[in-house]
């Protein structure tokens, strides 16, 4: 359970606000004697100032030398300064605003706007309140637009509570309600954990990375272990501070949520799998296979496409043969990935696929009746799949089905069941990527083996990955964050 202290610089700025015990003067906060081992603290800075050795910098500062979580951060304050970091144009930032003011926006030139803690009063900025507050987190801001060619951002900076007009300071009120709604709530009356832990999911999503019934699993490993886990969503980002770990449990990629979720746990110093590291590695397959090569690992034979070049085009056929396997860089789950039988087929389907990307990749097609998928963890072989093609389809998922896409049968086999150049091969794939949860698929067969991808964020489904292990497939994940939440508690006291 989270202990609450909000700061203000002087015990007037909250007269407006219901008296509380969890609101203390900045000079008080600043004197206040440091306890070690006192558990967990939410700062929320709600200095007028946070100029650079001014109160309110100290503040922010002193919380992260006690341990404390503190919102802003020290780095915060230090990017709102950068200008270079938003002074850039937000896309149709130029009609969200033109919708917004009266007329169109007519002669206007400048507009500003505050945020409270991501929450805005202007519903068609809104997302971009959000985003904005999910950079920079601070309990206000105020955010300036400019016009010159388009609408664009001016500035952003941070704001006092002793500022706020009435009808702001309710909806302020509301939105600090909201944010600290969890950090408010009643002690549970079940045992304490040692660690809370954050899975990121989507419900929603059609193809997860583990169903419902897995990550109940995962739950239940992590709290026998000590660990307060909990399902979180994309709308928790402004929560991602509360927790000591991330687990991520959605499909990943760079321009997406999935990523400033383990960006930002990575600069809170959490503990996270998978870090962004590795999703930037992984889920772009022009990066992959050139590590791969570089690790000199054994991969199909590939070639870079250019999406003006075309007489490489012409002569792809003469280099890799046909059929062969066409691939976006940053495809999953077999999107994106298309097999050509032809000359003419193989330049219809890069005329469709450089419609999203300047870059493809051109791959040899091997045929084997199954990949195989070796899970790795922390460098350690953890579970080992074999996925069947789709029935009647060359792929294991075939998303050209009516309905949804589907999916080819799976057999799941004990770790020593594996050919071990499979694993051995596996093993030193994953290693070029780092030390997290990773998915290896390998094609062998024919006197031939080759890595076909590295996956970050594998799936772990409960029924399908886990049907070897079953419970102890959660039980040495969670395992492994335990153990590296350990080692970062032993690390800060030494």
């Amino acid at each position: 359970m989270s202990r609450l202290v909000i700061v203000v610089e002087k015990p007037s700025d909250w007269g407006s606000y219901y008296p509380s015990e969890n609101v203390v003067s900045a000079i008080d906060y600043l004197r206040e004697p440091v306890r070690p081992g006192e558990g967990r603290v939410q700062v929320i800075n709600l200095c007028r100032s946070y100029r650079y050795q001014g109160l309110g910098y100290y503040v922010s500062l002193l919380a992260e030398a006690r341990g404390h979580r503190v919102v802003p951060s020290v780095r915060t304050l230090n990017d709102l300064r950068r200008r270079s970091l938003y002074a850039l144009d937000i896309e149709d930032l130029n009609q969200k605003l033109a919708r917004l003011l009266p007329d169109g926006g007519g002669e206007a030139s400048d507009f500003g706007m505050l945020v409270f803690f991501g929450r805005t009063s202007h519903a068609p900025l809104q997302d971009l309140a959000r985003q904005i507050f999910e950079s920079f987190p601070c309990p206000i801001l105020r955010i300036e637009f400019e016009r010159q060619r388009v609408w664009q951002i001016a500035s952003i900076r941070p704001a006092g509570l002793h500022v706020l007009s009435e009808t702001q300071e309710d909806a302020f009120a509301a939105a600090l309600d909201a944010y600290s709604r969890k950090i408010w709530r009643r002690p549970r009356t079940r045992r304490k954990y040692r660690y809370d832990l954050a899975i990121l999911h989507d419900p929603d999503e059609p193809m997860p990375p583990s169903n419902p019934r897995a990550l109940r699993q995962f739950v239940a490993a992590g709290r026998e272990l000590g660990l307060d886990v909990e399902l979180i969503g994309r709308q928790d980002f402004a929560r991602l501070a509360e927790y000591d770990a991330l687990f991520l449990r959605e499909t990943t990629a760079v321009d997406h949520h999935t990523y400033r979720f383990a960006h930002r746990a990575e600069r809170e110093d959490m503990v996270v799998i998978d870090d962004p590291l590795s999703i930037q590695r992984c889920t772009n397959k022009i990066f992959l296979h050139d590590l791969l090569v570089s690790r000199r690992l054994p991969v199909p034979r590939t070639e870079i496409l250019f999406r003006d070049d075309r007489e490489q085009l012409e002569r792809l056929p003469d280099l890799l043969g046909l059929p062969m396997v066409l691939k976006v860089p940053d495809g999953s789950f077999s999107r994106g990935v298309v097999k050509v039988e032809t000359r003419e087929a193989l330049r219809t389907a890069a005329e469709n696929l450089f419609q999203q990307t300047a870059l493809l990749l051109a791959q040899e097609y091997l045929y084997t009746e199954f990949d195989w998928r070796i899970g790795v963890l922390n460098h350690q072989p953890l579970f080992a799949c074999q996925y069947f093609m789709s029935r009647g389809h060359w792929q294991i998922y075939n998303h050209a089905a009516r309905g949804k896409a589907r999916s080819g049968e799976f057999r799941t086999l004990a770790l020593r069941e594996v050919p071990p150049e499979v694993v051995k091969l596996a093993l030193r794939a994953a290693a070029g990527i780092g030390d997290g949860l990773y998915g290896v698929d390998i094609k062998a067969g024919e006197g031939r083996i080759a890595v076909i991808e590295v996956n970050d964020n594998p799936n772990i489904d409960a029924g399908i990955e886990d049907a070897f292990l079953g419970p102890e497939l959660y039980r040495r994940v969670m395992e492994e964050f335990l153990r590296r939440l350990e080692r970062k508690r032993i690390g800060m006291h030494r």
